[in-house]
This record gives C-alpha cells, sequence and structure tokens, in this order.
C-alpha cells in the first residue's frame, strides 16, 4: 500500500483534496479519523515495520490532526497524539531494532510524569483531563525522541515521511475553501480569524499550514518529484501560503517563513551554489512572496500590514504585539520563583485565575509552563530538549545540518507561540534527533 501511495503521489494528493470536500460532510469525517487510526496499526504489524511504516503513518496522523479536529472526525480530542505514541511504540518493538539507547529521554519522561504528584485541580474540574491536556504533548515529544535518536534514517526514507504528512494537509486546505465565507463579508481587524481557519483555532491551523508550507518549498528546493510537474507544484505551495496568511494567526507563518531560511542557507552551502545562481533563485522568491502579500493585503482591505506590524485595526501601534502571551509568560517565570519544586502538572491556569493580574489563559508557552508547572526539574528538561539535537547538528554535514536546525526551529518556535497543543511539535523535534544516511546515492 505504502509504495502505491508514493508511485502514485499526484493521484493521492487529489484524492485527499477530495477528503477535504468530504469533510464537510456529515458522515465521512469520523470514518475517516477511525481508518487513519486503524489501518496504520494493522499495516505495522503486518509489515513488522521493515520499511519504516511507523514512521510514515505518524507522520500521516501527525499532519491530519488538525484537519480531524476541525471537521470533528476524533471520537477522542486528543486522538492525534495518542496515535502517534502508539504507531512508534509499535515501531520500536516490533521492526529491526535501530535504536541508539538515550538515558537522557528516558529521565525526561519520568521526571516529567513526576509532576503529576503536585497536580490540584479545583473542585468540579477532571484530573485526568487536566494531566491529559498538558502532558500528551510532552509524552508525544518523548516517544518521538526515543525513536528517532540518532536513527539511520535514510534521504529516501525522509522524504517519504514528509510527503505523508502534507497529503493531509491538503484536504485541510480544501476544507479552508469550502468552511470559509465570502471575504468581503468577513471584517478583518488586528487579530485572528476564525472564519478563515475552518472554524477552529486559527493558531492550530497556522502552524499546520506553515508545516505545508515548509514542506513544499523543500520538495521544491530538493527538486523531488511532487505532483510530477513544477507549475502545480509552485502553485501549491503559493496556494497555501495565501491560506496561511488569511487566518491572520502569525505564529506558524514566521515560523515557517525563519525554518525555511535556516534550511536554505545550510542547503546552498552543501551544494556549493554560485553567488549568480543564488540571486536568481533569490529574486524569484522576492518576487512571488510580494505578489501574494500584495493580493492577500487588498483583499483584507490592508489589515494583514496592520496585523503584522502590530497595529490594530485602526492602525494604532499595539503596547505588546504578542497578544498577552509575555505577560503570561513573566507571570509564569514569578511563580517558579516563588515555587521553585513546580506547582502541578495543569495548577498554571488554576494560580493565575486565583491571582488579581486577570491572566486566566491556559499557557500558549511550553518553556513558561514546563518551568512554572514542574519547577527545577522542568528546569533540567528544558536543557535536556535543548541541547541533544544541538549535538547532532554539530555533528552532522551541511545537508543534515539543513534538515536539522528547521525541524529544531520548527519545534522551538512552535511551543513558543502555540504550546504543545498538538503532536507537530513534539513529534517534529523527534525528527531534529535522527541520523540522515544514503544523500549521495538517492541525488
Amino acid at each position: 500500500m505504502v509504495e502505491k501511495v508514493l508511485n502514485n503521489k499526484l493521484i493521492f494528493i487529489l484524492i485527499h483534496i477530495a477528503f477535504g470536500y468530504f469533510g464537510t460532510l456529515p458522515f465521512f469525517p469520523k470514518f475517516y479519523g477511525l481508518a487513519c487510526f486503524v489501518i496504520p496499526i494493522v499495516l505495522i504489524i503486518v509489515s513488522s515495520n521493515r520499511e519504516e511504516e511507523a514512521f510514515l503513518f505518524a507522520s500521516y496522523i501527525a499532519g491530519a490532526e488538525v484537519f480531524l479536529r476541525m471537521s470533528k472526525g476524533f471520537f477522542l480530542y486528543e486522538t492525534g497524539k495518542y496515535g502517534v505514541i502508539l504507531f512508534l511504540v509499535l515501531g520500536i518493538f516490533l521492526g529491526p531494532f535501530k535504536q541508539k539507547f538515550s538515558v537522557h529521554f528516558i529521565f525526561y519522561i519520568l521526571l516529567l510524569l513526576l509532576g503529576i504528584v503536585f497536580t490540584n485541580v479545583p473542585e468540579g474540574e477532571s484530573l485526568r483531563k487536566n494531566i491529559v491536556f498538558n502532558l500528551s504533548g510532552p509524552i508525544v515529544l518523548g516517544v518521538s525522541a526515543l525513536y528517532f535518536y540518532l536513527r539511520p534514517i535514510s534521504k529516501k526514507e525522509l522524504m517519504k515521511g514528509l510527503f505523508f504528512m502534507l497529503l493531509p494537509l491538503f484536504s485541510m486546505i480544501t476544507y479552508l475553501y469550502f468552511r470559509t465565507p465570502d471575504l468581503e463579508e468577513i471584517i478583518f481587524g488586528g487579530s485572528a480569524i476564525a472564519e478563515t481557519s475552518g472554524g477552529f483555532g486559527p493558531n492550530q491551523v497556522a502552524t499546520a499550514v506553515g508545516l505545508g508550507m515548509f514542506i513544499l518549498a523543500v520538495f521544491l528546493l530538493l527538486k523531488e518529484k511532487l505532483s510530477g510537474f513544477l507549475f502545480l507544484d509552485a502553485f501549491f505551495l503559493i496556494y497555501f501560503t495565501y491560506r496561511g496568511l488569511l487566518t491572520f494567526s502569525r505564529g506558524g507563518i514566521i515560523t515557517a517563513a525563519i525554518s525555511l531560511a535556516l534550511f536554505s542557507f545550510f542547503f546552498v552551502l552543501y551544494k556549493k551554489m554560485s553567488f549568480q545562481i543564488l540571486f536568481k533563485y533569490i529574486l524569484i522568491l522576492g518576487f512571488f512572496i510580494f505578489a501574494i502579500w500584495v493580493y492577500t493585503s487588498n483583499i483584507t482591505g490592508g489589515m494583514l500590514d496592520n496585523r503584522y506590524t502590530g497595529k490594530n485595526a485602526s492602525g494604532i501601534q499595539k503596547k505588546d504585539i504578542t497578544t498577552g502571551r509575555s505577560d503570561l509568560l513573566g507571570y509564569q517565570f514569578t511563580n517558579f520563583l516563588d515555587n521553585p519544586l513546580g506547582i502541578g502538572v495543569g495548577n498554571g491556569k488554576y494560580e493565575r485565575m486565583k491571582s488579581n493580574r486577570h491572566i486566566t489563559a491556559a499557557s500558549h508557552n511550553e518553556v513558561g509552563r514546563l518551568i512554572e508547572e514542574h519547577g527545577l526539574i522542568g528546569f533540567i528538561l528544558l536543557l535536556i530538549l535543548l541541547i541533544m539535537p544541538l549535538i547532532n547538528f554539530f555533528n552532522g554535514n551541511n545537508f543534515q545540518k539543513a534538515f536539522i536546525i528547521s525541524f529544531y526551529m520548527i519545534w522551538f518556535l512552535t511551543i513558543n507561540h502555540s504550546a504543545m497543543r498538538i503532536a507537530l511539535p513534539g513529534f517534529i523535534y523527534g525528527l531534529s534527533l535522527i541520523n540522515i544516511t544514503n544523500i549521495q546515492k538517492e541525488e
């Protein structure tokens, strides 16, 4: 089945575009969500993960998670995270054992669970939901790290995984098209917009769209076959960028841009491109970015410019362009200083509700959440997470560095604006630990 997908990429892209339309119908999302969970389990068990099926299907469900959430395709809200964890665990125990044992990430998971001891939610709140909401994302990261740590993944296998991750993003983009009302009816302002995000959280949608932009751009840069037509691949990238900008959620789009810039830098070093060729690429890219921006800005009445420059609908500069995230992060560090052993998993929100600062939102910053809720242990966990991919980065060649630093930045920037609401950042973190092999043979 996997080879049929890979040998007919354009057909399966078109099938997933159709899935996006079917997602607007009442019967399809639950069926699709169940299939995304059950079929991979069967195929991973039957194949014994000989061809990295666990990696491919974990990539797929990580890419499908936002689409299935917005279309209500999951029976349980966190099914996407459960799927990633289960597929990778099956891959570890059923397949050829490729793991480099890493005591760091064993300790990471154990120390993470230790924070549950201090959890104390108010009466009427669900302890289970509180723990799952806050720890499911970090556990995805821990399991992904155990699976991918210095795991030999060939360039060909890596591109397969990225393609599998991209497929359901086509469904999500199509779903956004059918769920978005006439743009003339939408009042664009200085904040993220649910109407252009399929009626779902713009932050999560923009994160997923941004990842799609990154993957499409990587395929184009590496001259890897996607649809089989260069102009069609370029069109996909342009449309993804357009839809991402329309969400008015900046985090995912800026993350994609920074990660792609870093990837391009190291890829240029690897290819040893001449300045003349490099300048041509920059000129073409600059033209397309400018054209997309001007077109989208005109559609939104210039509000896109205000959004990305931190202004409100009246064009007045906002005092806080982070929409309250900086205040929240400051309060989390204050809480850490007052409680160096941590306040317990998920307690941050309730502690803020007791305060007089009126900062009651759940954390959007995983760095702040780790330190506030896990205390000094959280600080140690953060150091482990920051250092391990960098060691892998410095040991790689420029081709390996291009991917490693990109995955690393996608993870780090995403958890700083969207925490670990979805499986993607934790899963992508795992990819920053891989050992990319067979680079020359497959070029």
